[in-house]
């Protein structure tokens, strides 16, 4: 079967397991190789396609224990955030980081070790795992926690399912008094006023900016900081009186039908969007205001297949991190580039990030900025020119999102890398679990 990720780049054959059950997963790792495993198919890239065998976990979908005492809840892997948001939010419960999109399962959050609006304050999601059990390569179940088997449970966060495949994992959630956010909209004119907002707003426990990626000149890198808490009833009171408290998350979605042409998404189109975007966005800056959880982290879920809108040949997400002496300077050079190449990206986002844990995972102290441009000709060139400039700023890209890093720059920025070879050898992982990413890249 023809597998390939969200961004519908690069596509290859791979055998398609499903274990309806956790005890029919770890005989199956035993009698394959080449094997990886895959979620709900988000990773943008080659991530979750085995190098021979594919195996989904979409089956491993139940909630197995929670306390609402303290909020800890365990679950198997292949449990969606959504299912898990329909459950505990109406309850008073968050997870205590949330990616983009809440289409993806908890194995593939703690293997992405995803960062959400919070990196800055609360760490990844791996920071909030207390332990998982985990299937090796020769079948055998390792329960791994922060005294026990510590060291595994480090490298499989943030491990792209290198290690094993993830049954199980337990892990706290965030009291909430409500379903709504607190928002301030901070403009940001340029680059520069942008960094400095996002590190003013330090103290929110969420913040992130959407950033324009074809403004020029003086206007470049201009944003809209988006800053947020969980609202209190005390702010539903006062913000929506009469408002409910924990308002529906069931709203209509729309979705993209078919593949748009190719020439949809051009410098003329997306230029016009984000001086739209830009301008409504102003409108509602300098006092605070209410939104729904659901649009506030997860604005693009509204859309199904979302992802055609870029055309047959799909599209290429880029995600770096680079610290902070050098985010001006890298980060610059990066938007003039973009921006003088016309090449489109109206789905870009800028953030804040604290310290790194974990051989590969990529979060470093420093800020991150996430673009998408449809695959073409001349992406790839512009890419590696931005890889060069990431990689001499001392930053690094992210695997969930890559498709076509070179192993040298994937090199360059893993200093972990050979502790995670070694620890993957003497697991019996090497050869054996083995993803396209993992060959491209020679981890």
């Amino acid at each position: 079967m023809e597998l390939f990720g969200w961004g519908r780049y690069p596509r290859h054959p791979s055998e398609v397991l499903n274990p309806a059950s956790p005890t029919a997963l770890p005989p199956l790792m035993a009698s394959h190789s080449g094997i990886v495993a895959r979620g709900n198919a988000r990773a943008y890239g080659d991530a979750a396609i085995g190098e021979r065998t594919t195996l989904v976990t979409r089956g491993l979908n139940r909630i197995r224990a929670f306390d609402p005492t303290t909020g800890r809840v365990r679950v198997e892997a292949g449990l969606l955030l959504a299912d898990l948001l329909d459950v505990m939010v109406p309850r008073g419960f968050f997870p205590p980081v949330v990616p983009g999109t809440k289409f993806v399962t908890i194995g593939g959050m703690i293997a992405s070790d995803v960062h959400g609006k919070n990196h800055h304050r609360d760490g990844g999601f791996g920071d909030h795992v207390e332990s998982l059990t985990l299937a090796l390569p020769d079948g055998s179940i390792l329960t791994c926690s922060r005294t026990e088997h510590a060291e595994l449970l480090s490298a499989t966060i943030g491990g792209m399912g290198l290690t094993g495949t993830i049954i199980e994992a337990t892990f706290q959630l965030r009291p909430i008094e409500t379903g709504w956010m607190r928002q301030q909209t901070i403009v940001a004119p340029n680059l520069e006023s942008a960094l400095e907002a996002l590190q003013a707003s330090h103290d929110a426990t969420y913040s992130v900016a959407w950033i324009d990626c074809l403004a020029r000149g003086k206007s470049m890198g201009r944003s809209l900081v988006f800053a947020a808490e969980h609202a209190t009833r005390k702010d539903v009171e006062a913000l929506r009186p009469g408002g409910e408290h924990f308002p529906s998350s069931q709203t209509g979605r729309l979705s993209v039908p078919v593949d748009f042409p190719s020439f949809t998404l051009n410098r003329l189109s997306v230029a016009a969007f984000n001086e739209m975007y830009f301008r409504a966005g102003a409108m509602k800056a300098g006092y605070p205001f209410l939104v729904h959880w659901n649009p506030y982290f997860f604005p693009l879920d509204g859309v199904g297949d979302w992802n055609r809108i870029y055309g047959r040949r799909g599209l290429l997400q880029y995600q770096c991190v680079v610290p902070t002496a050098h985010a001006r300077s890298a980060l610059s050079s990066i938007l003039d580039r973009i921006s003088h190449r016309g090449i489109a990206s109206f789905l870009a986002v800028l953030k804040q990030m604290g310290p790194s844990h974990g051989d590969i995972a990529f979060p470093m102290e420093g800020f991150t900025l996430a673009l998408d441009m449809p695959v073409s000709d001349a992406a790839f060139p512009l890419l590696d020119e931005l890889d060069k400039t990431v990689v001499d700023a001392g930053g690094r890209l992210y695997l969930a999102k890559d498709a076509r890093q070179s192993a040298s720059t994937f090199e360059a920025g893993y200093p972990g890398l050979t502790r995670f070879r070694d620890l993957r050898r003497a697991i019996g992982a090497t050869g054996r679990i083995s993803s396209r990413l993992s060959t491209r890249l020679g981890i």
